[in-house]
């Protein structure tokens, strides 16, 4: 009987032992998977479209309150897409500036702003129809286009207005 119980005092001394490890080992593996996501995090919005509010327009596009004369506050030229969920053209291009901001990561921003929450920011806009897209270069004017455009017109429009680049097609 002793020896029975001596037995099952190393297993359960192993088993502690390897859960002790176990744990261990979890809490490095976990470690490396939160630096991996803080990475991740980071790099989320990098070559996507961009779902923003008022506070962030305020801080990466113009600042309302300040109000005066147009000066654009970003570091590249960006596209602001003011849409809503249940419009139908809307859902149309959104595939569209999906692609064109896989392939312009490096040189453009594509910011989504929802004319149903951000109201202060659809009236500024004027978004009375939508979609609306404004191309917002680094210098000069920002020009708006109401209604869906084929991706190609899009890509077309990026080349011209926000990277001033001329393109055969």
């Amino acid at each position: 009987m002793n020896r029975i119980l001596k037995i099952g005092l190393m297993c359960l001394s192993m088993l502690l032992a390897g859960s002790v490890c176990s744990c261990g080992y979890a809490q490095n593996k976990s470690k490396t998977k939160t630096t991996k996501t803080v990475k991740k995090a980071q790099d989320a919005n990098y070559g996507k479209v961009r779902h923003i509010t008022k506070a962030e327009f305020v801080k990466n596009v113009y600042d309302l309150d300040k109000g005066g004369a147009w000066k654009y506050l970003g570091s590249k030229p960006c596209i602001l897409d003011f849409y809503a969920q249940w419009c139908g053209p809307c859902r149309a291009i959104s595939p569209f500036l999906d692609n064109l901001a896989k392939k312009y990561k490096d040189d453009i921003v594509i910011y989504k702003i929802d004319v149903d929450k951000e109201r202060d920011l659809a009236r500024w806009a004027g978004a009375s129809s939508i979609p609306l897209l404004v191309f917002i270069p680094m210098n000069g004017e920002p020009q708006a286009n109401r209604g869906a455009l084929p991706e190609a017109e899009l890509d077309n429009a990026i080349q011209k207005v926000l990277l001033k680049k001329s393109r055969n097609l």
